[in-house]
């Protein structure tokens, strides 16, 4: 359990490294865990995801928070917490000690500009892989449930959070609905 733990500590603050935000880092997380080591399914880990998103703070925490502790319990939700969060505060040391110098260089602008680009392609993976959940389901209504909400939340100042509050009620109604159904049949 010691190298698991280790394992995960390790990989989440490499990750953590060089992933340049939490959602970027969810889709280089499902490659690793369920991938590389194949310590859980893909629909796990997108159940991982979907719970993380709906707890408050920073999303790298709370998903490595549940895989963590999904792996090895306390310990190993610490370890991943413990990964995830020491990059980012080191990072933040080193660029306040090197404030001046990292704001006027020219180079560390362009390789920031650069960053950006991988970003993208990373939360589009993440994005693809939360779909195809989606898509396993093949359900008209799913898609049109989230079409809406990409168009409310782009058109409208309501909140992502109260969105996935809606769809939660939304879904918990459509299964009542269906329940109510099977059982009058």
């Amino acid at each position: 359990m010691l190298k698991k733990i280790w394992l995960l500590f390790f990989n989440t603050f490499s990750i953590s490294m060089t992933a340049n935000s939490g959602y970027a880092m969810l889709g280089v997380i499902k490659n690793r865990f369920v991938d590389k080591y194949g310590w859980f399914t893909k629909e796990e880990m997108e159940d991982f995801i979907a719970l993380a998103q709906s707890c408050p703070g920073p999303v790298a925490c709370s998903s490595t928070t549940i895989i963590g502790y999904r792996l090895c319990g306390i310990p190993g939700a610490l370890a991943a917490v413990l990964g995830v969060i020491l990059p980012p505060f080191i990072m933040m040391i080193v660029v306040t000690y090197f404030y001046t110098f990292i704001s006027t260089n020219t180079y560390v602008r362009i390789f920031i500009d650069g960053m950006q680009a991988g970003v993208c392609a990373m939360l589009l993976d993440v994005v693809l892989g939360l779909f195809s959940g989606v898509r396993k389901m093949n359900k008209p209504f799913y898609y049109i449930l989230v079409v809406l909400c990409f168009l409310i939340v782009k058109l409208t100042n309501i909140s992502v959070f109260y969105m996935a509050l809606i769809c939660i009620t939304v879904a918990i109604i459509k299964t009542f609905m269906i329940k109510r159904k099977v059982e009058a049949a």
